[in-house]
């Protein structure tokens, strides 16, 4: 029962397609399982490389369990906010996870955030509202009313909050009062995967992806677009074959947008104009990780690959974790960590790919990728555990105790 309602939330069916159309890649990502599904990659032994120590760890809020609603951690300066589904909002602090302050309102369905921001932190609902606190104690500052369920984060810059809803509609709102500034509407397909792409402020830009695969900057201020790409191009008889999601939130490097589409390529985008750079026949859902030297990816077999940033030329290609419906990369020191359904953290040598630790937060799925918050790397359960890592290496380690 659990996992049928897992598929049932991870679709989005806008017309008359049926379930029946549901492709194998699809029941990986809701983890259902079926006869021709590939089994999960047994784990297997290997002898660590880097020491990864648990600084804190607890449960905070109730999680989000089978609904595939990613609630992501954010941090800013000294400070953790996370949130649940029932209405929480908790400040932590970052270096010993103590609780700040905690706000709970039971009428609130959190679906989407928090997003942090000009002293203030943002969450959507269900029922299509925004709500904003004081980052500094957690009183409510506004409510606004948008047009659907929010299920991305929030973003904020200078006096703007920009909010992605799932209708295809993003709004501009003024971060002290929740007055409409702007809202730029794209018409979604019939059926798309649940969640949405969270929007990304560059430089007085808003970049989007959308769920017809193309990829849109904005202005700012007025929500004027400024250019267009198409990622993907739909392909197939069904509704479902034709899905090309940009569902991940882009990501942006030394003025280049990179951003993956389900069903679809990896591509690299100018940020000034739009102009395709280079793409990669690769089909992901999750975000990715991107370096001075490599973009990192989660195909949605559960491969994780590294590709040269300015070709998209594949440098390495981890195959031992196939179908453990891992969560996108996350940069973090000289590693890439992801998370799977298992509640593992799996840490790889950025240079070759090679597992090099493990550690687990959770007996549950971890559905959103672990947050790099400076010197300590953050992971977060769907159940609503939260651990914060740091690391060394081995080699390190012995040297200080010989001394």
């Amino acid at each position: 029962m659990n996992k049928a309602l897992t598929l049932s939330c991870l679709l989005v069916v806008a017309g008359c397609s049926t379930m029946s159309d549901v492709t194998e890649s699809v029941k990986q990502i809701a983890g259902v399982e079926t006869s021709n599904a590939a089994k999960p990659a047994e784990l297997l032994d290997f002898e660590p490389t880097i020491d990864v120590e648990e600084v804190w760890s607890d449960r905070y809020g109730k999680g989000v369990d089978q609904l595939y609603i990613k609630l992501i951690p954010e941090h800013e300066g000294s400070r953790v906010f996370t949130a649940d589904r029932d209405g929480r909002v908790i400040a932590l602090d970052l270096e010993s996870g103590d609780e700040i302050w905690s706000i709970r309102n039971k009428k609130f369905r959190i679906s989407g955030g928090p997003g942090v921001g000009a002293n203030s932190v943002l969450v959507g609902t269900s029922d299509a509202e925004v709500i904003a606190y004081d980052a500094e104690n957690g009183e409510e500052k506004w409510r606004t009313k948008v047009s659907s369920e929010v299920l991305a984060p929030p973003r904020i810059a200078r006096s703007t909050a920009v909010i992605r809803t799932g209708d295809g509609k993003l709004f501009g709102l003024n971060v002290e009062t929740g007055k409409r500034k702007w809202i730029y509407d794209r018409t979604i397909p019939t059926l798309t995967l649940r969640g949405t792409s969270p929007p990304v402020i560059y430089e007085g830009l808003v970049i989007a992806g959308f769920d017809n695969g193309r990829l849109a900057a904005l202005d700012l201020e007025n929500g004027k677009q400024e250019w267009e790409q198409r990622i993907a191009i739909p392909s197939g008889r069904s509704d479902l074959e034709r899905m090309v999601d940009i569902d991940a939130e882009p990501t942006i490097y030394d003025d280049t947008v990179y951003v993956a589409s389900f069903q679809g390529s990896i591509a690299a985008v100018s940020v000034y104009d739009g102009s395709l750079l280079w793409t990669r026949d690769l089909s992901s859902y999750a975000s990715l990780a991107v370096d001075y030297a490599h973009v990192y990816v989660t195909d949605e077999k559960g491969n994780v690959w590294a590709l040269e940033r300015d070709t998209g030329t594949a440098v390495w290609k981890q195959v031992g974790l196939t179908a453990r419906q891992l969560t996108g990369p996350t940069a973090f020191e000289d590693y890439i960590v992801v998370g799977d359904l298992e509640g593992y953290l799996h840490w790889m040598n950025r240079d070759d790919g090679q597992l090099v630790a493990r550690t687990r937060i959770d007996k549950e799925r971890i559905l959103v990728p672990s947050k790099n918050a400076g010197d300590l790397l953050l992971g977060f359960s769907s159940s609503g555990a939260l651990s914060a890592f740091k690391s060394r290496s081995r080699e390190v380690s012995l040297s200080s105790d010989e001394e």
